[in-house]
């Protein structure tokens, strides 16, 4: 009996003097609050065991979560600084922090999307849809099928035959396990994720032969979405909720992005709300004049220009047709200009067809 309670004496005072938070964290006893999260900050990434594989980081990174749990609250640094103990006065209990969720609270805030309650919500999804400059100018539905996860029917997203899972023997449906490790007089004690049920807390015996124990099946979807008139090229809009599903999260967003192909552009290229193009005119008719060309729009309007005989235009002149360019976005009544640029090509004084050039 002496000898465990030697032991458990020995294990306490270990752990509270083999850690001097100030030492661990680099800094001095009168440091402030911003000065201890930010050396807890840049040491935590530093010797994150997902980064640094080197022999002692994760013992480290524990050390520095330790050091970071003593200074960062009120009471335990009072202690630690008045008694040498950050937790004189409060049992054994006081040492039962856990690091990871210690860690992202920190670097998360406020916990991201889950907002601290309930489900996360997955992943966002990014689907680029193909569109033509006409649709841009227009407007129009678009209908578009895409593969994505979806919740598996046949098991309801438990991921076994019989629709059951259980607890796992090793977490005891916790997900995580505690590790100790001795290193001489002092015992370090950590949490893991359960590599027997992969953090699930729970096992399946009968996997379901739909989804293969994954709860989610990947399917074709049926999409719709609304382009407006003048929206801009990769303009992303969010579906919310129509993303990949997963049991264990909610439905993720879809951002669907119009990315604008070379297609159905009849000539013409944007930038911003203005229309440009390039008008061809032979040597003759640049010299001589006495020249129509008739350009359609989008909309099917059919814009005239034209040159009198006698009137000449230089090569890479450009015309500005007031108000007949892309319309703009939300109020369609307002629209852009046009640019035509003139280019004058001289082929043995024959006048080349539009097919031709």
């Amino acid at each position: 009996m002496l000898a465990d309670l030697f032991l458990a004496t020995l294990w306490l005072v270990g752990l509270v003097a083999a850690l001097d938070p100030y030492h661990v964290l680099g800094i001095s006893r009168d440091s402030d609050d911003k000065t201890i999260k930010s050396a807890y900050r840049q040491l935590s990434k530093q010797y994150h065991p997902d980064k640094n594989q080197a022999p002692g980081a994760h013992d480290r990174f524990i050390e520095i979560g330790e050091a970071y749990d003593i200074l960062s609250d009120e009471q335990k640094k009072l202690n630690y600084d008045l008694y040498g103990d950050p937790n004189a006065g409060q049992g054994q209990n006081g040492h039962g922090f856990q690091f990871n969720d210690m860690f992202n609270q920190f670097f998360n805030g406020q916990g991201g999307q889950q907002g601290g309650q309930g489900k996360k919500r997955f992943q966002d999804a990014l689907i680029d849809l193909q569109v033509g400059l006409k649709d841009f100018f227009n407007g129009r539905d678009v209908d578009f099928t895409v593969q994505m996860n979806n919740i598996c029917e046949s098991c309801e997203g438990s991921g076994s035959a019989d629709g059951q899972r259980h607890q796992c023997s090793k977490c005891n449906g916790s997900g995580v396990v505690i590790i100790r490790r001795q290193i001489g007089p002092m015992i370090q004690q950590f949490q893991s994720h359960c590599d027997q049920c992969n953090g699930q807390g729970s096992t399946i015996a009968n996997l379901c032969q739909e989804c293969g124990g994954g709860g989610t099946v990947r399917k074709t979807r049926k999409v719709n979405v609304f382009l407006s008139a003048g929206t801009p090229r990769n303009h992303v809009v969010t579906l919310e909720g129509e993303g990949d599903q997963h049991p264990d999260y909610l439905p993720g967003n879809m951002n669907v992005k119009f990315v604008e192909t070379p297609l159905e552009n009849w000539g013409f290229y944007r930038i911003g709300d203005n229309l440009y193009r390039t008008e061809p005119l032979t040597s003759s008719e640049a010299r001589n004049g006495g020249w129509k060309r008739e350009i359609k729009l989008f909309d099917d309007e059919v814009v005239v220009i034209l040159r009198e005989t006698g009137v000449s235009v230089m090569d890479g002149h450009v015309d500005v047709i007031a108000e007949h360019g892309m319309p703009k976005l939300n109020d369609n009544t307002e629209f852009g200009n046009m640019y035509v640029t003139y280019k004058v090509i001289a082929v043995g004084g024959k006048k080349l067809e539009k097919d031709e050039l």
